[in-house]
């Protein structure tokens, strides 16, 4: 299937559908602390989207081929858990990290799609050290996004950080592109080789959401069809950002008044050009 390449009303309602997304995570960064469940943050954001913003919540009931329905409104990923943890009665503890993934439908069919990470009281050095490389490598990823590079240029700008820092890229889930459909072309793979893939063109908008873990990169599947860990049981972080290639670089669609600013190597290099 064909990369969509978005026309000018598409990227205003992408533009509008990013804010919503980002918001809802702002809105629930003040409940995400000791002592809180899961399911009371899934609760609140599904109330939040559906009560406050008039949004839809993507996960909710979604259902690939092969997949039995997602029960919850958004992905809540605690310490060992790469992606698509089900929010229920877990209990959030002092030194734990968790993903947030949240994704809104808007009323007028658009996605916004986007995750962070949160330490829940004083981090470890480990989890504090995986979490901020993480952000770097999804921020390195994201410089490189410009007319007329590659696909490989961003997974290869995030797979040498990681591994450089000593930490493995999971390869099983990637980002991808979206817009009035969750889950569409291409495949934003998170490792590769500098000047492979697919041509980056104006209009085309995607998620870039490196998953890295600790320790290797294996991966294992819990009984409930979505639960995704590490083999070797170490932490793994992710940080998301939904991004769109413009005619001159890329613009960063997920972004609200809560969302954390780029590291200081990329405003520098902003500055400098």
């Amino acid at each position: 299937m064909a990369i969509i390449i978005k026309s000018p009303e598409d990227i205003e309602g992408m533009r509008r559908a990013g804010r919503l997304g980002a918001e809802v995570l702002d809105y629930i960064t003040p409940f995400v602390k000791p002592g809180v469940t899961t399911g009371e943050l899934d609760r609140l954001c599904h109330e939040y989207m559906t009560n406050v913003q008039g949004t839809i919540p993507a996960p909710l009931n979604y259902a690939p081929p092969g997949y039995t329905p997602y029960p919850k409104a958004i992905c809540t990923s605690v310490n060992d858990v790469i992606c698509h943890g089900i929010p229920g009665d877990k209990v959030l503890k002092s030194g734990d990290v968790v993903n947030l993934d949240i994704t809104i439908i808007t009323q007028d069919g658009y996605h916004g799609d986007n995750s962070r990470m949160f330490y829940i009281g004083p981090p470890s050095i480990l989890a504090k050290r995986l979490t901020e490389i993480t952000y770097e490598c999804m921020w390195l990823g994201i410089a490189q996004v410009r007319p007329g590079g590659h696909f490989g240029d961003i997974g290869q700008a995030i797979q040498i950080h990681a591994e450089k820092a000593g930490y493995s890229v999971v390869r099983e889930f990637c980002g991808h592109g979206i817009g009035k459909v969750f889950h569409e072309e291409p495949q934003v793979l998170h490792y590769g080789k500098a000047g492979t893939g697919e041509e980056l063109k104006p209009g085309m908008i995607f998620t870039i959401e490196p998953m890295i873990n600790a320790g290797r990169r294996e991966i294992r599947e819990m009984g409930d069809g979505w639960t995704i860990k590490t083999k070797d049981r170490s932490l793994s972080a992710q940080w998301e950002h939904m991004v769109l290639v413009t005619e001159t670089g890329y613009e960063v669609l997920t972004v609200s008044e809560g969302t954390p600013p780029p590291p200081a190597f990329i405003t520098g290099a902003q500055a400098a050009a």
